[in-house]
C-alpha cells in the first residue's frame, strides 16, 4: 500500500466521525445555517431590501424571502457585473459559474470565498467516506481521470468565470495533482472530440484506477478506446476499480458501461450543481444519496404539485415526508436566496436524510393534462429493459406527438439502442404498461381513447452525439433532457 492510500485511512475516519455528528443533529444544524447566512448577509443590498435584520423565525424567513429562479435574482447579479460589492453576499464573488439555462440564456451563478468549500470539500468527503465504508484506498496510488469541462476562464467584471467543472479543476488537492489526468493543456481543448482523442493519447498506457464523469461522455471515451485497441476497458486499465459519476440517472447507461468495462466495479454517485454540492452516496448497500446539511446551505422544499401555485407550501428539513416529490430550494453562503435550482427530489430515508433526484420541475409532458415526469419515464424504461435483458441503451428522450398525420396523438419515445429489443412492439407495450401503472392521468387518457399507446422511434447510431454537437453542447457537463413538453428536441433528432 502506498503513502497516499495509507494516510487516507485516518483522514477518512475523521471525516466519518464529523459526518455522523451532523447527521444525528440535522434539524438543529440546518437552523444554525439559516441564522448564520442571514446574519452574514444582513448588510448586503439583498439583505437590506428584504429586511434580514428583522427576520427571526423560519416563518419570518418565508415571509421575507421570496422563492426565485435565476430571473428573480438577475437584477442583483447584474449589479455585481456592474462592479458593485456586498450585493447578494459580502464582498464580491470569487467566481461566476457560467451555465446555460433553458429559459434564462446564460446564467452567472456566484461562488464565494465561503461557498467554494461546499463544492471542493464535498467532493473530497465523498471519496473519504467511500474509503471509510469499504476500506478500499488503493486507487489513490494510481492515476485518476476527471472528464470535465475546460479550466480556462474568462473574466466578468474582474471575476473569474467558467464552467463549474473547470473551476473545480483549479482546486484539486495538491496531493492528488500528481495522480490527475488529463494534463492541464489537454483539459483546455474546447472541441470535445479532439479533446477526447488527446485524453486517450495521455491515458491509454497509464495505470488508471478511478474515472469520473457524466456517464454518456465516459461511455464515449470507452467506445473510442475500444475502437482504437479492440480491447475491453478492464484489459486496457487493469487497475480501474472505481467509477464516480453524477448529473444524470446512471441506470439507463449502466448495462452498456459495464459491458464496455468487462467487469463489475464500485461506483459513487454525486449530486453536484453549479448552485451547490447537494448530496453524495454514503452507503453502498441502500438507496439514496446523503443530503449535505452542514455545508453552508439552508434547504427548503416545495411539494412539486404546488410549485406553480401563487403561494406554495415551503418546508424545512424537519417537515418533509418520505416518497413525496419536492422542488428543491436553496439559500446559501454563495448569496443565493429562495433559489429554485429546477430539480425535484424525493426522500427515501429520514434518518439520516437521503434523497433521490426524481426529475426537473419544468421537464414534463402534459400536452393533454397527463403531467408525466422524468422519474416515471425512467422507471418505465428500467422496467422494460429488465423484461428484455438483451437490450442495451445509448440514450433516449420523450416528446408528445400532438398532431400525427393519422390516428390519435401519442407520446413518442426517441431511442438510440446499442442492442435493440428482439421484439420492439413487445418492448413498447411494456413501457406503456408501466407508465399506465405509474401515472393515473396517463392511464385515464389511454383508457378514454384520448391518447393511443406510446410509439418508439428508432434513431440511428450517434444520433444524440450529433444532436449535441449541432447545438454546441458536446461533452463536458452537458446532458440531453429526458423529456420535453414540446417537439423542439424531438424534431431536431
Amino acid at each position: 500500500m502506498g503513502i497516499k492510500s495509507s494516510l487516507s485511512k485516518p483522514l477518512a475516519a475523521l471525516t466519518a466521525r464529523k459526518q455522523e455528528k451532523w447527521k444525528s443533529n440535522a434539524e438543529t444544524v440546518q437552523e444554525k445555517w439559516r441564522k448564520s447566512i442571514l446574519k452574514n448577509a444582513s448588510s448586503t443590498i439583498f439583505g437590506k431590501d428584504h429586511h434580514f435584520a428583522e427576520i427571526e423565525s423560519y416563518a419570518d424567513f418565508k415571509q421575507g424571502v421570496p422563492v426565485n429562479d435565476y430571473e428573480g435574482l438577475r437584477p442583483y447579479v447584474e449589479k455585481i457585473i456592474a462592479g458593485e460589492s456586498d450585493v447578494l453576499w459580502k464582498g464580491k464573488p470569487l467566481y461566476f459559474a457560467k451555465t446555460s439555462g433553458t429559459t434564462s440564456g446564460v446564467k452567472y451563478i456566484p461562488i464565494t470565498h465561503d461557498s467554494i468549500h461546499n463544492h471542493i470539500d464535498s467532493a473530497k468527503n465523498a471519496l473519504l467516506n467511500y474509503i471509510h465504508e469499504t476500506g478500499k484506498s488503493k486507487f489513490l496510488d494510481h492515476k485518476l481521470i476527471f472528464l470535465s469541462g475546460s479550466p480556462v476562464m474568462s473574466k466578468t467584471a474582474g471575476i473569474h468565470t467558467g464552467r463549474l467543472s473547470g473551476i473545480s479543476n483549479h482546486h484539486v488537492p495538491g496531493y492528488l495533482k500528481t495522480n490527475q489526468l488529463p494534463s492541464y493543456e489537454t483539459n483546455c481543448i474546447e472541441d470535445w472530440e479532439q479533446k477526447l482523442d488527446a485524453i486517450i493519447d495521455e491515458t491509454i498506457k497509464q495505470p488508471m484506477s478511478l474515472i469520473s464523469g457524466i456517464p454518456p461522455w465516459v461511455q464515449m471515451y470507452f467506445d473510442k478506446i475500444n475502437a482504437r485497441t479492440g480491447k475491453q476497458i478492464k484489459d486496457v486499465f487493469p487497475e480501474f476499480d472505481l467509477f464516480v459519476y453524477g448529473g444524470v440517472n446512471f441506470e439507463p447507461y449502466k448495462a452498456k458501461l459495464f459491458e464496455s468495462i468487462g467487469k463489475k466495479i464500485d461506483s459513487i454517485e454525486l449530486y453536484p450543481a453549479s448552485e451547490g454540492f447537494i448530496a453524495y452516496q454514503d452507503k453502498f448497500d441502500s438507496e439514496g444519496l446523503l443530503m449535505l446539511l452542514d455545508s453552508g446551505i439552508f434547504y427548503e422544499f416545495i411539494p412539486a404539485e404546488e410549485y406553480f401555485d401563487e403561494n406554495p407550501t415551503r418546508l424545512s428539513i424537519g417537515e418533509v415526508e418520505l416518497n413525496k416529490n419536492y422542488a428543491l430550494i436553496i439559500n446559501s453562503n454563495a448569496g443565493l436566496w429562495g433559489y429554485s435550482i429546477g430539480d425535484t427530489v424525493k426522500f427515501v430515508s429520514l434518518n439520516p436524510y437521503r434523497i433521490i433526484v426524481s426529475g426537473r420541475i419544468k421537464h414534463f409532458i402534459s400536452a393533454f393534462g397527463e403531467h408525466v415526469i422524468g422519474e416515471e419515464i425512467e422507471k418505465a424504461m428500467k422496467y422494460a429493459c429488465k423484461r428484455h435483458p438483451e437490450v442495451s441503451l445509448v440514450e433516449y428522450t420523450v416528446a408528445p406527438m400532438v398532431s400525427p398525420s393519422e390516428g390519435l396523438p401519442y407520446h413518442e419515445w426517441l431511442v438510440e439502442f446499442e442492442h435493440e429489443p428482439n421484439d420492439i412492439k413487445s418492448f413498447a407495450k411494456d413501457l406503456d404498461t408501466k407508465l399506465v401503472e405509474l401515472n393515473t392521468y396517463y392511464k385515464d387518457l389511454i383508457v378514454g381513447s384520448i391518447l393511443k399507446p406510446l410509439e418508439i422511434k428508432l434513431l440511428k447510431r450517434n444520433a444524440f452525439i450529433d444532436y449535441m454537437k449541432s447545438i454546441g453542447k458536446l461533452g463536458g457537463q452537458n446532458k440531453v433532457p429526458r423529456l420535453s413538453n414540446d417537439r423542439n428536441i424531438a424534431d431536431k433528432l
